[in-house]
Parts: C-alpha cells; structure tokens; sequence
C-alpha cells in the first residue's frame, strides 16, 4: 500500500467520522490509530492478520486498557471504510482503580493556589465532577445564578445535562463573570478557549505547591467528588446523573474506589479480643 492510498483511506474514514457527528476527540484518536497500523504495514494491504499481529506488538509495551481503544478504532475502520466485519479479540483489562485524593488533600490544593482563576477551575473540576472539555467550553450564559445550576451543553456522548452550583462558591462565580466580556467562562490569555494541556498544568502546579504525592491529573478531581459523594451516602444512580453516564455500570467503579465500607467493618478479631478482655475483667 502506497502513501496515497494511505491518505484515501484516512480521508475516508475522517469523512465518515464527521457525518457520524463523533467528537473531536473521537474523531483524532481513531485516526490517530488507524494511520499509524496502515504505516505499519509498508507494501501490505489491510487485512484480518496484520491487524491482529500490530495489535500483538501493541500489546507488548502498552496497556491492555489504551489497546483496547485501537482495537475498536481498527474494527471500526475495516467495517465503515474496507466493508469487512472484523472482530479481534479483546485483551482482559487491568483491574486498577485511581488513588482518589481525599478530602484534606483536596482543601491543601485549593489553598496552594493564588491565582483566581486557577482557583476556580479547581473548584468546579471537583466541585461539579466536570470533565476537562466541560469546563474549556464552560460559557457564562450556561450558569445560572438563580435557579443555582450550571448546563454542561452537549457533554460526552452528546448529552446535556446540568450540575449544581457549590454553595461556596456562588459569590465568587459571579464575581468572576464580570471580569471579562468573553463569552466563556475561562478564556485563554488570547480570547479564545483554553487547552487542555494548559488546566492539566494548573493542577500539576497546584499539587506540587500542595505537596501532593500522588499522581495528580483534572480528571482524578472529577473521580473524587463522585467517590466522596457516594461515602457521603447520596445514591448511586443521582451520581450517575450528575456525570453524566450513560450506563450505571460506569458509575459503579466507585463502588470499588470507595474505602468507606471496608473501614466500617469490624475485624472478628477485634470482636474475639473484645471477648478475652471483658472476661479477663
């Protein structure tokens, strides 16, 4: 297979993705991988073995998770672009769970940082459980100060959805409205949106001046207010509304991430410990 038909095919498929009315995001990463296998194979053409024997290399350094997202790329490339229904078997996936932040580390990050703006960001990531792209596309006219929410327009999945507004932070929100005349929230020092790039540095910096250990990314902020919100005891199904996932078997994760209920639980140690003192005395 030559550059050209190389560049046909991907042509193609971004074609198809935009008349799909994918996301942006979606849109790159499945051509993202889908130019890198076709590069992979030189002189071949794509067929059912050299997908899978990429997919094998793949494997061999990465993550079954992020191989996971090339696979269904791949699939979705040979039915859509070649016509061909392929189906590659799924790596078993790594069962790891983030290490939330909690509670007192939360305060410390937000207390570490001065800047207003940087400020608030952190809060309505943690606050709002809001995804990066919700707060970049954040415009002042989706809150709503008296009704005290906030419309996430055309979240993941294509969805809206709204969010409430954190008590504590209502003054300052509106204060912040005023300080510019963008349209956005959060304008970028240009006028236009910030970068994801540009928040995930907010929150590195943060938690460095926190002295925070631990991996800190945006979204771990979004993993912690859910799994706070469930140790709190609001039901599973409200937080499933609030970000705004399809299937309540993504929300259940943090059924697993929570630690609230393992702490509660009495060792029979303790009890049989227990026993021996009160008969001791």
């Amino acid at each position: 297979m030559n550059e050209q038909e190389r560049l046909l095919l991907l042509k193609k498929l971004e074609e198809h993705l935009k008349l799909k009315n994918y996301s942006k995001d979606t849109q790159k990463i499945y051509l993202i991988h889908v130019k890198k296998y076709l590069e992979s194979l030189k002189d071949e053409n794509p067929n059912l073995q050299n997908a899978k024997d990429y997919i094998l290399k793949k494997l061999e350094k990465n993550e079954p998770s992020s191989v996971h997202h090339l696979i269904f790329a791949i699939e979705y490339f040979f039915k859509n672009i070649l016509n061909q229904n392929i189906s590659i078997p799924k790596p078993k996936r790594n069962k790891k769970i983030p290490e939330i932040l909690t509670t007192v580390e939360i305060r410390r990050l937000i207390n570490n940082t001065s800047n207003i703006k940087h400020k608030l960001i952190i809060k309505l990531l943690y606050g709002c459980g809001l995804r990066v792209s919700e707060v970049i596309n954040l415009g002042k006219e989706d809150i709503n100060f008296e009704e005290n929410l906030i419309k996430i327009n055309l979240g993941k999945g294509k969805k809206d959805r709204f969010v409430k507004i954190p008590e504590t932070i209502k003054v300052e929100l509106k204060a912040f409205c005023k300080l510019n005349n963008s349209k956005f929230l959060f304008p970028s020092n240009r006028g236009g949106k910030l970068t994801k790039k540009t928040i995930a540095k907010i929150v590195k910096n943060a938690a460095k001046k926190a002295k925070i250990k631990k991996r800190i990314y945006p979204h771990l902020l979004r993993h912690s207010f859910a799994t706070h919100l469930l140790e709190s005891g609001v039901d599973l199904k409200i937080i499933q509304k609030i970000l705004g996932h399809s299937s309540i078997k993504t929300t259940q994760i943090y059924t697993q991430i929570s630690q609230a209920s393992i702490k509660n639980i009495k060792s029979p140690l303790d009890s049989i410990q227990t026993e021996e003192k009160c008969s001791a005395s």
